[in-house]
């Protein structure tokens, strides 16, 4: 993975310097609320509706064991105990005390991590598919692309106060894992007829109160010109995205109301004057930053026998290798997902002992190395066939083996109204009354995949509009209802769900999800999943079941 340099370092710890006496200063009354808000969301720090919130950035969701065993001392020493993996890849304590965050950032600053850009108006933490590098599907390592526009934009002059913020995913496989058609920005790594990489853009897409597919204005763009498109797009916006609406001024809105077309037609004018400046990435560029990327020294490996026997003979090890364990691009290894959908835990949730028990397994099975995923879980990515049953027992001990990825309880969901001050609904509640109706997990492989996401608010922060379930929070007079849509996928055939009704009650919301899943094993045929069932026979069904 990538290594600070001397100015990379510099950097994050002139930020901890300033923070730390910034943050003096308002304690002192020496400056306003006012005069704080900005510098405190410049690194991070939000206030919640109980306490501060600090979101630390995880560039494309890549840790060391390091730098996760100095967050598992974070929340023990700083916080209640645990953190809370979002769908940016990131991570957030929700109780530290506002006296205390500089020192937390000084704590981060000595592993090479940092709160920088994941708040405002700016370049958010650029996001990428959580098995890159090791996926058997891929054209390449995207990681490397993505440390290049991390480094170009992180404190970019221009681009410190955009409309609205603004978030760049990249991806290398056909099959899209980092949702990046619901992105400001999306790279998908291709290979054109004549076997040369590049990437095709997407622009324009974002979820919250409107949520929009991004669309591709470019086919095909050559990695030297990366930066430079970039650049063009984000100037394109930043002079004429709106400022006057914050609900208007994304970049999907100006995408949508000047047309793709012509919005194309002013980043390839902007791109002309840039696609030639310093901005221009050489092969030997590009190569600088792969080399942090080289693939690990594998040992020659073979799947092993026992590790089979095991899993045919031991029910919960043979569930969690059917589900929690995929192929890897190196024989003899895997790729675990390490689940943080326990049905009694929030979703994303993970304790300091938790961390630590990750970090270890980082260690000892594989090369220290750990990913975060957009759909709030972590990943091991250099297991040893050999080792899964070792891996899984060390895992199942901190309540880490829950057998569900990909079914209906690996749901996503914000941390809603017990801790969001934007929410108008809980979430966490709801999960767990969700995942009371669907306890049996036989039922929930019967069913396959069934993509669940949940908002507490129309921000979006889970992914609800894309759900093949999604569930929205609402406020009826102070009360919490919620909306439901059907249909919605963030994956490479990406679709918005269609709304089913009127809203639910909370009361209602878990048992209208029971009653559209019984409709779904009634009207599915054969093996068909629940995505192409809704879209075989539309919403109708559905609604009938929910609202009689």
């Amino acid at each position: 993975m990538y290594q600070y340099d001397a100015i990379d370092q510099t950097i994050v710890d002139e930020r901890v310097r300033q923070f730390r006496d910034q943050t003096q200063r308002f304690l002192a009354g020496e400056l306003t609320e006012d005069q704080y808000r900005p510098l405190r969301l410049q690194n991070g720090l939000y206030i919640q509706r109980f306490a501060p919130m600090l979101r630390i950035a995880i560039p494309y969701g890549l840790l060391s064991s390091r730098q996760l065993r100095k967050l598992a001392s974070i929340a023990r020493e700083y916080d209640r105990g645990y953190g809370h993996f979002t769908t940016r890849q990131n991570l957030q304590f929700n109780w530290p005390r506002l006296e205390t965050v500089p020192d937390i950032l000084e704590e981060l600053a000595s592993v090479q991590m940092h709160a920088i850009q994941t708040s405002g108006n700016c370049i958010r933490n650029t996001t990428s598919d959580q098995y890159a590098g090791v996926a058997a599907d891929e054209l390449e390592d995207p990681r490397p692309y993505c440390e290049i526009i991390r480094q170009w934009s992180t404190l970019h002059p221009e681009f410190a106060y955009l409309p609205r913020k603004f978030k760049i995913a990249v991806t290398a496989s056909a099959t899209d894992r980092a949702a990046i058609r619901v992105h400001d920005i999306g790279l998908q790594i291709v290979e054109n007829a004549q076997g040369e990489r590049g990437f095709a853009v997407f622009v324009g897409g974002g979820l919250g109160r409107t949520p929009v597919i991004g669309t591709c204005i470019r086919d095909f763009l050559e990695p030297v010109h990366m930066l430079s498109y970039l650049e063009a797009i984000l100037r394109v916006y930043n002079r004429l995205g709106r400022r006057d609406n914050k609900y208007k001024a994304r970049i999907k809105i100006l995408v949508r109301e000047s047309g793709a077309e012509r919005f194309a037609e002013w980043v390839e004018a902007e791109w002309d004057k840039l696609r030639d400046t310093d901005l221009r990435l050489e092969p030997e560029d590009i190569a600088h930053i792969q080399d942090f990327f080289q693939p690990p020294a594998y040992e020659p490996r073979r799947d092993s026998d026992a590790v089979a026997a095991q899993a045919a003979s031991e029910s919960g090890f043979g569930r969690w290798m059917a589900h929690n364990v995929i192929a890897h691009k190196q024989p003899g290894y895997r790729i675990v997902t390490v689940s943080l959908k326990a049905p009694d835990d929030a979703p994303g949730d993970c304790s300091a002992e938790q961390m630590e028990r990750v970090a270890d397994l980082a260690d000892t099975h594989g090369f220290g190395e750990i990913r975060t995923t957009h759909e709030q879980n972590l990943i091991l990515p250099d297991v040893p066939h050999e080792d899964l049953y070792t891996v899984w027992k060390a895992l199942d001990e901190v309540g880490l083996a829950t057998p569900n990825h990909g079914t209906l309880s690996d749901m996503i969901a914000c941390p809603g109204l017990d801790f969001c001050s934007l929410a108008n609904a809980g979430s966490i509640g709801v999960a767990r009354e969700i995942n009371a109706l669907f306890d049996d997990l036989d039922e929930q492989y019967d069913l396959g995949e069934i993509k669940l996401k949940m908002s507490g608010c129309m921000n979006g922060c889970g992914h609800h509009s894309v759900g093949h379930i999604g569930i929205l929070g609402v406020d009826k007079k102070g009360e919490e209802w919620y909306q439901i849509t059907l249909g919605g996928t963030a994956a490479e055939d990406a679709e918005l769900g269609q709304r089913l009704g009127a809203s639910v009650s909370r009361q209602d919301i878990a048992p209208a999800i029971r009653k559209i899943v019984d409709r779904y094993a009634e009207v599915r045929e054969g093996d068909e999943l629940f995505l192409d069932t809704v879209r075989r026979l539309g919403i109708t069904p559905f609604r009938e079941a929910v609202y009689g």
